[in-house]
């Protein structure tokens, strides 16, 4: 840590030596204060619609830099003035608002350090290079996109050597896929054209398309920002509605969403088969092994039931190790045929465990009640689902590993397997 505040310094205290050193105050002191105050306030503007990220123990933020345009206008020392006010002012904000880091404050010299020296540098290589370009078409254009490219690479620069005093980067290679992954040519044209508009007001004092181009500017990238808020809001929102509709472990919907799923399919008239099955004599595995191995056949339990079906037909954990399945767009026998595939070929596999440091294959049958009916035509889908438990029931008297079913729509009911 020690290394890494004396490169802040080191930076902090060069640029201190570049601004008042090498730098000179060539434009009048009112020219100066407007530039100063316009930038100021929409810097400031525009500071809670940076995106802040975060590498190991070194947090730093995205978003348009206007401090080349603003270098090559003013100088060094006008930027040195401009960087340290206005990140005085961001230190000050977070910590009012409490979202300051430890090391804020001190994270502030590296800030103003680094600035101030990236952008004395795009200032002095636009001054060299400007009469060269002066005479090209699009010459000022290019320019300023060499300049965009130029400071962006030196940012990174010190940023990985940040990076690499504090341990966090390794290799040059590390550093150079840090800056390909936190880059691109859009955010690059965006900040050369920019920064490159506000200079040609600047230097023609138009202060009022300087202001226009500022509000326009954060009217984008407020609404931009918004939206990324929204969509970011909304995936969280699903991501939580996920886990809260998913068991945990089995990775299949949990009773909850089959609550909500019945409630949904209890608005239509479609035929379809519900189903109740079960794992036989379960709690013999649990106090033969233990619970670790009960798990694992749960989830061979789930994963077998899960392959059988297609994309119209829903799974859930409906308690311990109690299953229900809807089975749709099926005729009833079509849903006798794959609930009788799914109960066979529970009974030919097996599942491989570990107990006592040992392997064990554990083979399980399983036992079903189905109940095929029209939804609403007599029968709801939550008594559905009752009868088909008690369906189940009969199906566990009769000797287990057997599927009993009944067809509300004829009034029939049978064994559709026995053993």
């Amino acid at each position: 840590m020690l290394k890494a505040r004396l490169y802040d310094f080191s930076l902090f205290f060069t640029a201190i030596a570049v601004a008042f050193g090498l730098g000179t105050f060539f434009i009048d002191k009112k020219t100066f204060l407007i530039a100063l105050s316009i930038y100021f306030l929409f810097a400031s503007l525009y500071n809670h619609l940076r995106i802040t990220a975060q590498n190991g123990t070194l947090k730093f933020d995205y978003g348009i830099n206007y401090s080349l345009s603003f270098g090559i206008f003013a100088g060094p020392m006008g930027l040195f003035i401009y960087e340290s006010l206005y990140r005085f002012y961001v230190y000050l904000e977070r910590k009012r608002t409490k979202t300051d880091d430890p090391g804020e404050f001190l994270d502030m010299f590296y800030n103003i350090g680094a600035h101030v020296l990236i952008y004395s540098i795009g200032y002095y290589l636009y001054k060299y290079l400007y009469p060269l370009f002066d005479g090209v078409t699009f010459g000022y254009w290019i320019l300023m996109c060499l300049l965009a490219v130029v400071t962006v690479l030196i940012s990174y620069t010190f940023l990985s050597t940040a990076f690499y005093t504090m341990g966090e980067i390794n290799s040059v290679r590390e550093a150079i896929q840090f800056f390909i992954e936190s880059n691109n040519v859009l955010d690059l044209g965006k900040t050369a054209f920019t920064n490159g508009l506000l200079l040609l007001f600047l230097q023609e004092r138009q202060w009022e398309m300087m202001v226009s181009l500022f509000i326009l500017n954060y009217l984008v990238s407020r609404s931009f920002h918004s939206k990324s808020q929204s969509i970011q809001n909304k995936i969280e929102r699903d991501k939580f509605e996920q886990m809260a509709y998913t068991d945990f472990l089995t990775g299949i919907p949990n009773r909850a969403f089959m609550d909500k799923k019945i409630s949904e399919l209890n608005q239509t008239a479609e035929r379809l088969g519900i189903v109740v099955a079960d794992i036989d004599k379960f709690k013999q595995i649990n106090d033969s092994y233990n619970h670790a191995v009960g798990d694992r056949v749960i989830q061979h339990f789930a994963s077998t039931l899960k392959s059988y079906l297609s994309d119209d037909d829903y799974l859930f954990r409906s308690g311990g190790e109690e299953f229900t399945l809807i089975l749709r767009n099926k005729s009833l026998g079509q849903t006798i045929d794959l609930v009788e595939k799914i109960r066979h070929g529970i009974e030919t596999s097996s599942v491989s465990v570990d107990y006592k440091s040992n392997h064990h294959s554990v083979s399980i049958t399983s036992s079903f009640g189905l109940y095929y009916f029209k939804v609403n035509q007599y029968t709801s889908m939550e008594k559905g689902y009752i009868y088909a438990d008690q369906l189940l029931l009969q199906s566990k008297e009769f000797g287990k590993n057997k599927v009993t079913f009944k067809n509300e729509l004829s009034k029939q009911t049978g064994l559709a397997a026995t053993t």
